[in-house]
């Protein structure tokens, strides 16, 4: 990878190969769509956030954990980010323990 157009250089005032201007003066019907890139609409994204700004989502720490295999099945069959439900659930777990604990360290 070309590490002089990574997004740290660009930020350093790096200039591309890219014409803005006339990108920008293309007419969208010039946009061709594809199965990897549909063309999308507003309703598409009005659940979207954007993250300039926001806090940073915290560090996740990659571990190998043994679950039972019903107990894995049963989150898998709940969908997509099954593993973001996991971490909430254990998460819940903490949180429960440290009120119920509060005063007893």
């Amino acid at each position: 990878m070309n590490k002089k157009l990574g997004h740290s250089a660009i930020e350093k005032g790096a200039e591309g190969n890219t014409d803005w201007d006339k990108l920008r003066a293309r007419p969208d019907s010039d946009v061709l769509f594809t199965e990897d890139a549909p063309e999308t609409s507003p309703d598409d994204w009005a659940g979207a956030l954007a993250h300039r700004g926001l806090p940073v989502p915290t560090r996740k720490t990659q571990i190998a954990l043994r679950v039972d295999d019903d107990v894995l099945a049963w989150f898998k069959a709940q969908g997509a980010g099954y593993q973001t439900r996991m971490n909430a659930v254990l998460r819940a777990f903490r949180d429960a323990h440290l009120r119920t604990n509060k005063g007893q360290q």
